[in-house]
């Protein structure tokens, strides 16, 4: 194995050719990448074993195991890693085999150097946004439909609807600020279908060039456009009996809005440059950050492509308003990272807690899992001090009305303090006292002699 160490992700290259692992291993580099390179599948999976891998860069035709089998590998080992294929120039139906086997886009040799680039940075992007996202939400289980972490009212309504459109093919909108866990909806009702054993194909339409928009989706011919050297299925037609995930659908340009609803309609449509019909048996799951309905008013979105999709909704709360949920979750990541980085006995200082607590979490649970992340790798000593919050989070050692949970007992604090943390959590709760209490860290009882005492 060679490995260069530099700032950035670690991208592994797997191919039995030196040459074309130093090209692109060099290419890499002067991009500001880390890159290691494996002459074959068993020695690519020593490394995928040992080091943080940001995304696999694979020849398809190796020696011993292929590049098919170590897309196998990665899905099973290191699910949500991105696997780029290289193939031979003319190859589309191999690697069409590989998309549908997990991959995430494939190139052609002899490969443009840009267009490498792009579909890199791409992934990356893909792959840091959604890290672990299934992780995030789900518990571990051997259950076909593992239980969403979280004991909010919405969370558990989000289960339920899964539970029961699942196995149908209706199609759903999920809506959400970003970083709530969306994709996780999608994932869900996708392991819930009769589709589960079929490809979970994602596209973030926010993340494509406008212009490749159309190409992305449907495809293409050879010669469609500059460019086109060979013929390229598109997502549509790579999620054939599967589940389709239309992630960020409101950033679709009007143009290809129209092209989208025909295909919704009649599941046919044909690829760029192209003449040919393609049928397609299909689950569309969209998802938004954006109030569509706003963009309909603004001729940003087609009205009737947002009926279209919108079947069933599913709206996933933000962080701020699933307050049960953030202990859960805050715990989750602290024992994941803390495992990871093997910091054993480690935990938060009451002065975190509140400051979690108050925080508005603008990133929602990704914002929540990287604190927690980078807290954990900062920290010289087992327990989590307020030294090691963002700026962001606005710290500040002197009281605050606002901290919402804290270790301490309300008991400690002046009158002022604690009539006016109380008044807080209940407004937190919506005025329910069992809630605002476990907030408080204190018992039912108490809360209920506080209220009466300060007249709230």
């Amino acid at each position: 194995m060679k490995t260069t160490q530099e700032n950035g992700h670690l991208i592994l290259i797997v191919d039995d050719d030196p040459n074309i692992c130093a090209v692109l291993q060099g290419l890499l580099v002067r991009k500001g990448f880390s890159a290691a390179t494996a002459s074959d599948v068993d020695q690519a999976e020593q490394i995928i074993g040992k080091e943080k891998i940001s995304c696999v860069i694979t020849d398809l035709q190796m020696p011993g195991r292929s590049g098919m089998d170590l897309i196998s590998l990665c899905r099973r080992e290191k699910p949500g890693m991105p696997v780029i294929m290289i193939t031979a120039y003319g190859d589309v139906d191999t690697a069409v085999q590989a998309m549908r086997a997990g991959a995430y886009d494939f190139i052609t040799k002899p490969f443009d150097e840009t267009e490498l680039l792009n579909v890199v940075r791409k992934a990356l992007n893909e792959e840091a946004g959604n890290r672990e996202l299934v992780s995030t939400f789900f518990e571990e289980s051997n259950e076909p439909f593992p239980g969403f972490v979280g004991a909010s009212l919405a969370i558990k309504e989000i289960v339920k609807t899964i539970k029961k459109i699942g196995p149908t093919d209706s199609t759903v909108l999920v809506t959400g600020e970003t970083g709530v866990g969306k994709e996780l909806v999608a994932r869900a009702l996708h392991l819930t279908s009769r589709r589960s054993r079929k490809p979970f194909i994602k596209v973030n339409c926010a993340a494509i060039p406008e212009t490749l928009v159309e190409s992305e989706l449907f495809g293409h011919e050879k010669g469609a456009f500059t460019g086109a050297v060979v013929s390229k299925p598109g997502r549509f037609e790579l999620a054939d009996g599967g589940t389709l995930f239309l992630d960020e659908i409101g950033d679709v340009p009007l143009h290809v809005q129209v092209k989208l609803l025909t295909v919704l309609q009649d599941h046919a449509f044909e690829r760029v440059g192209g003449i040919s019909t393609l049928n397609v048996d299909l689950r569309i799951v969209a998802a938004t950050n954006r109030e569509l309905p706003e963009d309909i008013k603004e001729g940003r979105f087609r009205s009737d492509l947002f009926y279209r999709l919108n079947v069933v909704p599913i709206h996933v709360p933000p962080l701020r308003e699933r307050i049960e949920d953030m202990d859960i979750q805050t715990r989750y990541f602290l024992g994941k990272f803390a495992a990871r980085h093997d910091r054993q006995d480690i935990s938060l200082s009451p002065e975190v807690i509140a400051a979690f607590a108050a925080y508005q979490w603008p990133g929602n649970v990704r914002e929540l899992e990287n604190v927690v992340e980078r807290m954990v790798l900062l920290s010289e000593n087992d327990i989590l001090g307020p030294e090691l919050l963002p700026p962001e989070m606005g710290f500040t050692e002197q009281p605050v009305s606002d901290r919402g949970v804290l270790l301490e007992t309300v008991e400690s604090l002046s009158s002022a303090a604690e009539k006016q943390m109380i008044a807080d959590a209940l407004e937190r709760t919506g005025s329910n006292r069992t809630r605002a209490a476990q907030l408080l860290g204190i018992s039912r009882r108490t809360i209920q002699k506080k209220i009466i005492k300060y007249g709230l």
